[in-house]
């Protein structure tokens, strides 16, 4: 069974990325576009400013980052 997701709000999703070598690369409108570079790839991730964002969308942004789910869950 899947871990249970944390409820974060956008902002705290860019910190949490940004711990995790992803950087701010633009804002349009309340979406945030987080990047990360690699050797292979370059990752970019939407991140939508609200205050609370909806599982669904937080699952997405889980699996695009690729990394551990762990670290989105609740204590």
């Amino acid at each position: 069974m899947l871990a249970k997701l944390q409820t974060f709000f956008g902002k705290e999703i860019c910190e949490l990325l940004s711990q995790y070598g992803f950087v701010k690369v633009r804002q349009k409108g309340s979406h945030v576009m987080m990047q990360k570079r690699t050797d292979e790839t370059t990752i970019t991730i939407p991140v939508p400013n609200h205050k609370q964002l909806k599982s669904g969308t937080l699952s997405s942004i889980v699996r695009q980052s690729q990394l551990e789910r762990l670290i989105f869950k609740v204590e």
